[in-house]
């Protein structure tokens, strides 16, 4: 099937989409934003705040139960009465129709050329935000929902205390999709900087993150709730190897929607987001995590504990939230704001910022996606500028200091994700017309079915229309290319709600739960076109302790004759579009005996900054293997 304009999609099809799971086990009440009750009217503790769930309160349930209990059955029964407005019977029929359509629609895309969709399956979290681990599971993580009808906002942007809380999930691919191959990881328990002095699970949506060197994930930033959205001064790590998160010093201002991306140098770059005064009050302070005076964590032994944060020597005066920022091979990071005329250079050994050439388009591009371009055994010096434009198709290119036009893809998007491949081609996949918007207005979850369709871009730099996800994903929506080369997307809460078939329903059986979980999310699984192009080379043996740089190194292969290059993948850690850590690099081959092949890793650290990588064998015909994971370290 050759490149065509976007297709018209029959009127039958033209509904919208999320996922199959969005339940409501511990979580906020429907009725949250209708202000606190009185205890005096209702006899309500001092912990419950809502009017619907006080209604609910049963003291027979708090004799016997005891108070948190109780509480927690009295939400359930809140939100189950407070869904009305949207009826399960409307969930129910969406996802079948956008199934069905799926299905028809698909048959036209041969696997070989277009790839396919292939499994679906619910998610206990919206999976907002994503990071593929060097254990290979995925880490999910999002807030505890206080609205079940996709028609309002189901975050807790507007809302302080112990109903703003944030959730985790492991999910871990070699279980399949069943309740036992997710697990909880709650991050840490304390009491917010709000007045209301409520311990909760730390309310870190909306944050920043990127990975350490020794493959843990910095997390900073969040939503205090009110006043639009304030800034949450949180730091935190999650440990892949405990499975553990630590919370750290707080960082000196609050940041909600910023970007973070770890250097060559192993140390991570935190800019933008709104501070802690609230939603207009972006803040241009960039801080350093590990601070300057504290060492950078290499071996997965390193746990940052009681590790601050320091002030870079100079600020990022970036107007909106959630710039692109990439560490490109020449060891600088570059951060390619929203806005045209913000666009810098940070020298992070200089501690300096210089101007770069305003963007040409000369419009704003709100959250879209943007990724650095393979650069062979040397590392990216190129990143390619996409989406966040509805109305304008067009990608822009910066290399060598100025920008070039590329090929444009068939539409304008925004909210989507494009993710690099291990053949070094790229995919789009999600997006919507805007933030809580398919093309039919806010907080409809109608969506214009063009946003379904995938693209996917080829070495020449043209992109071709590819076949559709089961739902259209804008707003929060994430993707990320797993070992075995599959791609898991999931995310955007509101379709997630909207295409629920069992809104109230629950599941047991998932580790690290005390009961029942809400499944509120889902999980659509895409097989590249490679994966349907003919055998895959077998990667038997890889090297397990850390690799120096410039070094050389063995591993072996039971069908050596089909592996014709191999490649580094940087795993991905992303959300509301932003991805600064995927990067691809070729591995020079200076060597084959027998089922052994001798490659050179990438020159230095700001080729490829350390940390860990997914390794692939390549046949001729760019089909992969199934990576193992090494490790980059400048002590190897």
């Amino acid at each position: 099937m050759s490149p065509s304009p976007p297709r018209r999609w029959p009127a039958t099809v033209v509904v919208c989409a999320v996922t199959t799971g969005a339940l409501l086990a511990a979580v906020t009440p429907a009725a949250a934003h209708e202000g606190p009750a009185d205890p005096a009217q209702g006899g309500l503790t001092p912990h419950v705040d809502s009017r619907r769930v006080a209604a609910e309160m049963r003291q027979d349930e708090v004799a016997a139960l005891g108070q948190e209990h109780a509480e927690e059955h009295a939400r359930m029964r809140a939100a189950v009465r407070g869904i009305g407005d949207y009826p399960q019977t409307t969930r129910t029929n969406r996802l079948k129709a956008l199934t069905d359509s799926q299905a028809s629609l698909n048959k036209g895309f041969a696997p070989g050329t277009f790839g396919a969709f292939k499994d679906y399956f619910p998610s206990p979290d919206f999976g907002d935000h994503v990071a593929l681990l060097p254990t290979g599971k995925v880490l999910l993580f999002s807030f505890e929902r206080i609205e079940t009808n996709p028609e309002k906002e189901p975050a807790p942007t507007q809302t302080i205390g112990k109903e703003n809380a944030g959730r985790a999930f492991l999910w871990d691919p070699s279980k399949g999709n069943g309740p036992d191959a997710f697990k909880q990881v709650t991050p840490p328990v304390s009491d917010m900087p709000d007045g209301l002095g409520e311990q909760r699970p730390v309310p870190f949506f909306c944050s920043g993150h990127s990975f350490l060197p020794n493959g843990m994930l910095g997390v900073f930033g969040g939503n205090l709730g009110g006043n639009g959205g304030t800034g949450a001064k949180l730091s935190l790590v999650f440990d892949p190897w405990t499975e553990t998160w630590t919370r750290n010093p707080d960082m000196a201002v609050g940041r909600w929607y910023p970007s973070v991306v770890t250097g060559a140098d192993g140390r991570q770059l935190i800019m933008s987001g709104q501070s802690e005064l609230g939603y207009g009050t972006p803040t241009p302070v960039v801080e350093r995590f590990p601070a300057k005076s504290f060492p950078v964590p290499l071996a997965k032994k390193d746990v940052p504990r009681n590790t601050p944060v320091d002030r870079f020597k100079v600020d990022a005066p970036f107007s909106f939230d959630y710039p692109h920022l990439f560490s490109l091979n020449d060891g600088d990071v570059y951060g390619f704001g929203r806005a045209a005329g913000e666009q810098w250079k940070f020298d992070p050994s200089a501690e300096t910022r210089t101007d770069l050439t305003a963007r040409p388009d000369g419009r704003k591009r709100n959250y879209g996606s943007a990724v650095m371009l393979p650069g062979g055994a040397n590392g990216p010096d190129s990143a390619l500028i996409l989406g966040g434009d509805r109305d304008n198709p067009s990608t822009l290119r910066f290399s060598n200091g100025s920008w070039t036009a590329e090929k444009s893809r068939a539409f304008g998007r925004t909210q989507d994700d494009t993710l690099l491949l291990p053949n070094g081609r790229l995919m789009t996949v999600n997006g919507a017309y805007d933030i809580r918007d398919y093309g039919n207005g806010p907080y409809n979850p109608n969506a214009d079915l063009k946003y379904r369709q995938i693209e996917l871009r080829d070495d020449r730099g043209d992109w071709q229309l590819g076949p559709v996800q089961r739902l259209p994903r804008g707003y929060h929506s994430n993707a990320v290319v797993l070992p075995d080369g599959r791609i898991m997307v999931t995310g955007d809460e509101l379709q997630q709600l909207a295409n629920n078939p069992d809104v109230n329903g629950t599941v047991s059986g998932i580790p690290g739960t005390t009961g029942p979980t809400t499944m509120n999310g889902t999980i659509e699984i895409y097989e590249p076109p490679y994966l349907h192009q003919g055998d895959r080379p077998a990667l038997a043996n890889a090297p397990t302790t850390p690799v120096g740089y410039d070094k050389r190194f063995t591993v072996t292969s039971t069908t050596p004759g089909l592996a014709a290059r191999a490649v580094l993948l940087a795993p991905t850690t992303s959300t509301h579009s932003v991805n600064t850590s995927q990067r691809h690099l070729e591995l020079r081959l200076t060597g084959r005996a027998g089922n052994r092949l001798e490659f050179q890793a990438p020159p230095d650290a700001k080729a490829a900054p350390p940390g860990w990588y997914m390794l692939f064998l390549l046949s001729g015909d760019g089909v992969p293997s199934v990576a193992q994971w090494i490790q980059l370290s400048p002590t190897a």
